[in-house]
């Protein structure tokens, strides 16, 4: 499973990928909202950060041909290759957009995904990508976990490309039992990635090594 940061926080970016295995960043409109920067700014400032690792940025259009020209726009305009990936929302238009813009020679990562049903729709427009939105189904009583669980089972029933990139994370456990049911890659925030990646117990351990080998570690030229 691979690991992509749900952030354009340049500070956050820096260190994730300054410390963890990263393998992209996703963006949507809220979180460039948060940090209040124009996308002419900030998609330069988290180039700068991850060179050729994945960048997914969501299109804002409605109609599928104004999705179209928009993801060229963004593709031409930030000089993007193969590691840009055109995020959109499965709509009316969205499904029809997905197979226009993969026609068009760029990645999909079809998002705001909430069935198993979207999903494979989305698949077999021609998606890379699915994001499936964990924790806001669980918040309508709902269950993400087992439909990120179906998405991927019916990927591998039909021997789909596809991959299924779970978004929408609360806290770490959401993201081990996706990680168990073979989910291929998640987007997190920095929050969430951070408290995956390290455990108090593993700081009181080193703490204890530290202490017990200060005496004993005699080499230092």
């Amino acid at each position: 499973m691979i690991y992509l940061a749900d952030t354009a926080n340049i500070e956050e970016i820096k260190d994730l990928f300054n410390y963890y295995p990263m393998e992209g960043v996703t963006t949507n409109p809220t979180i460039l909202f948060k940090e209040d920067k124009k996308l002419s700014v900030i998609i330069p400032e988290i180039q700068a950060c991850i060179g050729n690792k994945m960048l997914h940025i969501q299109t804002i259009s409605e109609n599928s041909d104004d999705i179209l020209l928009e993801a060229k726009r963004y593709r031409d305009y930030f000089d993007l290759k193969n590691n840009f990936y055109v995020k959109i929302p499965v709509t009316h238009e969205g499904y029809r957009a997905i197979s226009m813009v993969k026609d068009a020679g760029m990645n999909v990562t079809a998002t705001a995904i909430f069935t198993q049903q979207q999903a494979l729709i989305a698949a077999n427009a021609g998606a890379d990508f699915v994001a499936p939105y964990v924790n806001r189904l669980d918040n309508i009583s709902s269950h993400g976990i087992d439909v990120v669980s179906d998405i991927v089972k019916t990927f591998r029933l039909f021997n789909m490309t596809t991959k299924v990139l779970a978004a929408s994370f609360k806290n770490v456990d959401q993201i081990y039992r996706v990680s168990m049911v073979g989910c291929h890659s998640v987007t997190a925030s920095y929050e969430v990635l951070t408290s995956l990646m390290n455990h108090p117990m593993t700081d009181m351990g080193v703490m204890a090594f530290e202490k017990d080998g200060l005496h004993l570690y005699d080499v230092n030229h």
